[in-house]
């Protein structure tokens, strides 16, 4: 058993508080999983998983004073709610079966710590840590974080073949701590990405986004595009489908991941980029001197995409922020501030911020412009006249007059008030009027007297 210090790592006081009253009541107990991974590597710990030779009713008696949930009671976890901090203690345990393809049929707690890390998925996922003890690292975890690589622990087809999702794991990991696959594993993840259909189509869609904006995520979608076309099959298409247009250099395959690559970590723009072009393979069609066009594909593309991102139960939020994002990412936006504030109003402040970054990362990925393009500094143009109005009156809630003020004004309920609002914001929003109680009371009796006197 290989045993290392972890140098300077300061657990949080509920974290050691748990692991010591564990230890004083004579059950040993160790932090498990990710959060020694991430330890190692120097990156933020989000959760503190322990495990614990303690059965679940041992770990309930330990902690009768505190609020114990039953989160996972038949596979052996118990969570701890100490001083605010929810804590996961799992009894080691050896998995039984798994004929679903997901989850163990049945567990077996054991006493023995590698027995339980033996179980997991990854070397780097496989190794346990206490203050007092060290690190234990029976599989090789150290060594394959400093080589960066991911390596299943075992024979790597039995371990996806107990678990598809993994697969995807595999990829994720690689995408977000820009790691290797080792052979066997990669071997084993093409030979066996066919298993994934029997995944809930949730869990593919958490890891298929924590894949998307890792630092990485262009580069396993390429190499790793049959198990990515196993898991969303509409993409299948855009595979060696060639442009056949000077404007860009990859086949429209190549370009997504490109895409996906130049775009900020934002997930509904990666997934945005991701499913962009999705439509093209069904819009082609050539012009009379041999040159690939793709009339339509923007629509093409929210279709299938909308398909896609229901099949995989993404929220309704998410599902139209990517929606539009596809619908207007190749359409023109004039770099001028009148054209810049419409677009604010017609899709919001976050949602263009977005569209700008999609669009440049879509132009960047064609393989034909660099940064200093015009058409990529006209981005970058529209993009600082966004941030300049992006606190410009934008709806009719941000209007300085309501209904009631035009009232007062003379102005009856009904269809010609509510037009009357509807042009003075759009005035405001071009520049021909302040937004102002004053202007706007003196605009909206100008054009009054400007539809009674066409009456």
């Amino acid at each position: 058993m290989a045993k290392r210090e972890i140098g300077g790592w300061i657990l949080p006081i509920p974290v050691d508080r748990l692991l010591k009253r564990l230890h004083d009541a004579g059950y040993e107990a160790y932090l498990v999983g990710g959060c020694v991974r991430d330890c190692i590597l120097g990156r933020a710990v989000n959760d503190y998983d322990v495990a614990t030779v303690a059965l679940p009713e041992q770990v309930k008696a330990c902690f009768a004073k505190e609020k114990v949930l039953e989160t996972g009671i038949r596979h052996g976890t118990v969570t701890v709610v100490l001083e605010g901090m929810a804590l996961e203690v799992t009894t080691y345990r050896i998995d039984g079966d798994y004929a679903d393809g997901r989850r163990p049929d049945s567990v077996t707690f054991t006493s023995h710590l590698i027995q339980d890390l033996s179980r997991r998925d990854f070397t780097i996922n496989a190794m346990a840590y206490h203050p007092r003890e060290g690190l234990v690292d029976p599989f090789g975890g150290w060594a394959d974080l400093q080589a960066k690589t991911i390596r299943c622990v075992g024979v790597p087809q039995t371990r996806f073949e107990e678990d598809a999702l993994r697969i995807l794991r595999a990829l994720r990991f690689a995408s977000q701590l820009s790691f290797a696959l080792d052979v066997d594993t990669a071997d084993a993840v093409h030979s066996l990405c066919g298993r994934l259909p029997c995944i809930a189509r949730e869990r593919v869609q958490t890891e298929l986004v924590k894949l998307l904006v890792g630092k990485e995520a262009g580069q396993v979608l390429l190499g790793y595009s049959d198990v990515i076309c196993t898991a969303i099959p509409q993409l299948k298409p855009s595979i060696g489908f060639a442009h056949d247009n000077p404007h860009h250099r990859y086949d429209v395959w190549t370009h997504t991941c490109q895409t996906v690559a130049l775009c900020g970590e934002d997930p509904v723009v990666r997934l945005a980029a991701l499913l962009h072009d999705v439509g093209k393979p069904f819009c082609f069609s050539r012009d009379e001197n041999g040159m690939g066009h793709f009339y339509g594909h923007a629509a093409q593309s929210v279709e299938i995409a909308s398909d896609i991102m229901k099949t995989l139960r993404f929220d309704s939020k998410t599902i139209h922020e990517v929606e539009t994002l596809i619908r207007w990412h190749d359409v023109p936006i004039v770099p001028t501030e009148k054209s810049v504030r419409r677009w604010l109003a017609r899709i919001g402040v976050q949602q263009l911020r977005r569209l700008l970054d999609l669009k440049k990362a879509d132009l960047l990925a064609t393989g034909t412009r660099r940064h200093e393009d015009p058409q990529v500094q006209q981005l970058d143009t529209i993009a600082s006249l966004a941030e300049q109005n992006a606190t410009t009156c934008l709806t009719l809630r941000q209007l300085h007059v309501d209904g009631n003020d035009l009232i007062r004004l003379g102005f009856l309920p009904g269809r010609l008030l509510g037009d009357t609002l509807q042009r003075l914001l759009q005035e405001v929003m071009d520049g021909d009027c302040v937004n102002k109680k004053e202007a706007l009371c003196m605009r909206a009796q100008e054009l009054l007297i400007e539809k009674e006197e066409t009456i």
